[in-house]
């Protein structure tokens, strides 16, 4: 073991993803987490392009798989359910608008916890209260009161990341609210849903339904357009009523789905936002995933981003020997594209929903040569080094 003591602040995705690479490096991680468990449900993820390599290396490709919605395909409808266009999950090679691997968040989570459970110390139930950081480490002192001492500390805490707002600054400085807020949870498959999702767009709001692994149940989602949003995240009743207030009068399904918001086990609401920061680490702190560079659901890239920067992370900190100076901006170096192409998809897709106003010009003819550019730097547009050399003490599961 390096001896490397390494907090990280989250177990979503990208946190139990970093604490699995650096593990493998020889370093020993802690994840601490404020919820008392694992999230279940949640939205659908997916890995597209390089996003799956990584997968991959982790030895997690069969575990990924097995764990996948296996949704077909999306079907978009009108108010009627009359089929208007389909979307295959075979379409570009499994990395087009249904992806080939796609996940419910708290699967993914589920299948990261499981695998570095044994090999990393996880806290449930606690935070980080405060922390001072010198030029050898980083003194923690938690909510429930322990005091630690480690030698780095990484925010994976997603959008709302409690520690970038503690080192780096209020959230306002960073966060950019894209006009759009989402709402998913599950409802009972009353609807006759397979395999297909099925989408419906209405002046710029929309429903779907999309299949689970669980047949009897399936996973509702809404969006609608918000200037503002000042509902605070936590107040899932604040939350409720926002929904039913924006999604009022929407047609096909929307009305039964809507009917379930108040037995639903795992409902979820946030604002569609960025996080646009100069540099993602301070010293011997840093962040990686949603907290460092959201780039929202919109961009479909969120956990590619956290699970490839994972792997960058963990890679460049031991080929640094650790300096956390040097593991950072090396990180950052080779992110920084990669994140920016992501979340101008987030953004291009988030204006692709908005209803014309009445005076509204004919949209221009798009550029399909630039737009096909910018999905492929999107996909594949990060470069992953083998770090031979480093240490590694994890089998990749070979691949037949």
């Amino acid at each position: 073991m390096s001896g490397i003591r390494v907090l990280v602040a989250g177990a979503s995705i990208a946190g139990p993803a970093l604490a699995h690479w650096l593990r493998r490096r020889g370093a020993e991680v802690t994840v601490v987490e404020r919820a008392p468990g694992l999230r279940p449900g949640g939205q659908a993820v997916d890995a597209r392009g390089v996003t799956k390599e990584v997968i991959r290396r982790m030895g997690l490709d069969a575990a990924v798989r097995a764990a996948r919605t296996a949704t077909a395909g999306a079907h978009t409808v009108d108010a009627e359910g009359n089929v208007l266009e389909t979307f295959s999950a075979d379409d570009d090679g499994g990395d087009g608008y249904i992806s080939e691997i796609e996940i419910l968040r708290g699967d993914l989570s589920q299948v990261l916890y499981d695998d570095t459970r044994d090999g990393v110390e996880y806290v449930f139930g606690d935070r980080i209260a405060e922390l001072t950081q010198d030029a050898d480490g980083v003194d923690v002192v938690f909510a429930g009161g322990d005091r630690r001492r480690f030698d780095l500390v990484v925010g994976a805490d997603g959008l709302h990341s409690a520690l970038r707002a503690m080192v780096f600054g209020p959230r306002e400085r960073f966060v950019r609210h894209l006009g759009l807020v989402l709402a998913f949870y599950s409802v009972p498959n009353e609807f006759g849903l397979d395999r297909w999702l099925l989408d419906y767009h209405e002046s710029g709001r929309s429903a779907s339904l999309r299949p689970i692994r669980d047949a009897t149940r399936a996973m509702a989602m809404f969006s609608f357009p918000s200037a503002g949003f000042d509902v605070d995240y936590r107040d899932v009743e604040a939350q409720k009523r926002l929904l039913r207030e924006r999604t009022a009068g929407l047609g096909w399904l929307a009305p039964r789905i809507l009917a379930h918001l108040d037995d639903t086990p795992d409902f979820y609401l946030d604002q569609v936002a960025q996080v646009v920061m100069d540099r993602w680490s301070d010293g011997r702190v840093g962040l990686i995933g949603d907290a460092a560079y959201s780039a929202s659901p919109m961009s479909g890239q969120g956990t590619g981003l956290a699970l490839v920067g994972a792997y960058l992370l963990a890679g460049e900190l031991a080929a640094a020997g650790w300096d956390p100076a040097a593991g950072f901006a090396a990180y950052e170096r080779r992110m920084r594209s990669f994140v920016e192409a992501n979340q101008e998809i987030g953004r291009l897709h988030v204006r692709s929903l908005e209803a014309p106003g009445p005076d509204a010009r004919p949209a221009e003819e798009p550029d399909m040569a630039a737009f096909t550019e910018l999905v492929e730097r999107a996909l594949n547009g990060v470069e992953l080094p083998d770090y031979a050399g480093l240490p590694d003490s994890g089998s990749v599961a070979v691949t037949v």
